[in-house]
């Protein structure tokens, strides 16, 4: 026993301080010349002793006005610091067209490119524009009417933080930006990005790419994703995808690969509503199929030092009656696997024989679905389909801008969204 007391409290230590940081930063002293700021309308600039001064002090700016295709720089500061926080309120929260029409950017140490490109919505965690109040270790919106971050974001020489309104009415804009400013940032502090793309239906058989491939060292942080099945799936399962998750090299085949969508996000057995620090479903609307949720690569640190790409499979489950039905109603679908079960076997109860699985890509000689031999102890094919998916990625990067495509324009931001979603979960 002696001999494992070591490692015994070395393990208790390691428990009671995961997660802990800020806690143990409390009672520190600050380090030579590093200032808190907050920048918001009644301190635009940030500057010492230059807050609440209109109206005599007396809240005389506490909101701005952004027209309809107009910008609002909401920080741009020079030298060297950290933003620890921001928090945003006003119409934007209320209008799910704002939200998904109102783009935030963010632009680190003087680059052209924006590194953080998004709607403003879909940034903030509120996915495919839909409200719900949550609070995770990233983001939260603790009454489903504002936004806040707590992501530490640096910069070397500048930051700059910008809202473009390209929805056709204006938007009332409360918030304010908490930053440190210090001196000089440790050699190894990465910039943050954050990149969105939509997919409204992806390809049989494709995965659908959350990240792209960046270049470069950096740190994956995760992923806000949305998902709104096709309708000629409805009654079944859209999660069976894999994470996959290529670095530094990695070609056909990725080093991380997960087991399924719910299984990404800490769940299991399908995927209902539940909000947890690093993994959670927002939304999980079955009779619509629509789903929203989040994983975050906080404890489990994902690094790459060359490159990285995030996929996420397309595949769903069904009984296989249903699959059938759905293949002679000209469903786009295919059929990758099946598990056969003996007779009076029961997988949840783990009572009789043990069921087998069917590799139904690999196994040329296993009959077709619809084919008359198909076994009819089959309880479960496995198929690919074609959804529509979008995601917000969050990762740190080496550089202050990236190699990946600007964010897209309002026709594929908004496609069908009224349709497919806000005319169907109401009070969000």
């Amino acid at each position: 026993m002696k001999k494992y007391l070591p490692l015994l409290l070395l393990t208790f230590w390691i428990f009671c301080n995961i997660d802990k940081p800020a806690a143990q930063e409390l009672y520190k002293a600050p380090e030579p010349k590093t200032n808190t700021r907050w920048i918001s309308p009644e301190n635009p600039s940030g500057e010492r002793g230059q807050g609440g001064k209109t109206n005599k002090g007396a809240k005389g700016s506490a909101f701005y006005t952004l027209k309809s295709g107009e910008q609002l720089v909401l920080m741009d500061v020079k030298g060297a610091g950290i933003i620890n926080r921001m928090w945003l309120s006003g119409t934007i929260p209320r209008s799910a067209e704002q939200r998904r029409l109102i783009r935030i950017e963010m632009y680190w140490d003087g680059a052209t490119k924006p590194a953080v490109s998004a709607p403003v919505g879909d940034f903030f965690g509120n996915t495919l524009g839909l409200m719900v109040p949550f609070e995770n270790a990233l983001f939260s919106s603790p009454e489903a009417r504002s936004f806040n971050f707590t992501i530490p974001m640096p910069y070397r020489k500048s930051a700059k933080i910008v809202l473009t309104n390209e929805s056709p009415f204006h938007a009332l804009v409360w918030y304010d930006i908490n930053y440190t400013e210090m001196e000089r940032l440790p050699n190894d502090a990465m910039y943050f990005h954050a990149y969105w793309n939509r997919v409204p239906q992806t390809a049989l058989g494709k995965d659908y790419v959350i990240l792209p491939k960046v270049t470069g060292a950096g740190r994956y942080i995760g992923a806000n994703i949305g998902v709104i099945g096709d309708p000629v799936y409805r009654g079944t399962w859209f999660g069976e995808g894999e994470v996959k998750i290529y670095m530094d090299g990695d070609s056909r085949y990725p080093t991380l690969a997960g087991t399924g969508t719910e299984d990404y996000i800490g769940s299991g057995w399908g995927q209902g509503v539940y909000v947890n620090r690093y993994q959670g479903s927002l939304v999980a609307d079955t009779d619509h199929d629509i789903y929203t949720f989040y994983r975050f690569h906080i404890p489990d640190p994902v690094y790459f030092h060359k490159e990285c790409s995030v996929r996420l499979q397309q595949m769903g489950s069904a009984a296989p009656d249903k699959v059938k039905a759905m293949i002679a109603a000209g469903a786009s679908l295919m059929p990758v696997w099946t598990l056969l079960g003996a007779e009076g076997g029961d997988i949840l109860n783990m009572r009789g024989n043990p069921t087998e699985q069917v590799l139904m890509l690999d196994s040329t000689a296993f009959p077709r679905l619809t084919d008359k031999k198909f076994p009819a102890t089959a309880q479960s094919v496995n198929f690919y389909r074609s959804d529509d998916v979008s995601a917000t990625v969050y990762f740190y990067l080496d550089k202050p801008s990236s190699n990946l495509p600007s964010l897209p324009g309002i026709a594929l931001r908004m496609e069908g969204m009224q349709e497919k979603v806000w005319s169907n979960i109401k009070g969000k």
